[in-house]
């Protein structure tokens, strides 16, 4: 099974917010979309931060009003930044990765100029990964049965709550780095254990 990328999960059609959007009208925005948070765009699609719903309860938590104007304040001094975002040609997992080191709920999808064209959220990210244990095994299995793969047979597969582990004798280290590396192309897989031993020469 080929490995998905970011550009078949995304949402195309994506709320967004400029600069001088104000906080009032932000709320409008995300409460009308039904979303947490939008990416923040300058007038040429280049995403300058990305502003949520935990940086409005910051915001709010803080009692900032710009020149006693409730709600006058422009997203600007809101959203954080800079805006951690992928293109659509990366994989699911590395999305998933990124996600998890900066510790986001969404990422905005850009293209080769910086401009963008979707975004990405955990709950996009889950439906891919939501897979069972035996749709895994099976994918990584077809995956080392591929010829850049280890000697078929010689590899054991199996999957317990996404993580998969590799039993199994190779002739060399070059097979064992292989299998390790076809087994995490596999979506769903969050793990890989690896029992691979060196194969015993049995002398003539």
């Amino acid at each position: 099974m080929k490995s998905r990328t970011v550009g078949e999960v995304m949402t195309r059609e994506v709320a967004h917010a400029c600069g001088d959007t104000t906080f009032a009208d932000l709320m409008l925005l995300l409460d009308r979309r039904r979303v947490s948070g939008v990416p923040v765009v300058d007038d040429d699609d280049k995403v300058l931060g990305v502003v949520s719903e935990a940086d409005l309860i910051r915001h709010q938590a803080a009692g900032v009003r710009a020149n006693g104007r409730p709600g006058a304040e422009t997203v600007q001094g809101l959203m954080s930044t800079p805006a951690v975002t992928v293109h659509p040609e990366q994989r699911v997992s590395d999305a998933a990765r990124v996600m998890e080191r900066h510790h986001v709920n969404r990422l905005p999808v850009v293209d080769e100029e910086d401009r963008l064209i979707g975004i990405v959220t955990r709950h996009d990210l889950l439906r891919v990964f939501l897979r069972t244990d035996e749709e895994i095994r099976a994918d990584v299995a077809e995956m080392l049965g591929r010829p850049l793969g280890p000697p078929p047979g010689s590899v054991a597969v199996s999957v317990a709550d996404g993580v998969v582990t590799l039993d199994g004798h190779v002739d060399r280290g070059p097979d064992a780095w292989a299998a390790i590396r076809l087994a995490w192309r596999v979506d769903g897989v969050i793990g890989v254990v690896n029992r691979l031993v060196p194969a015993v020469e049995t002398a003539d």
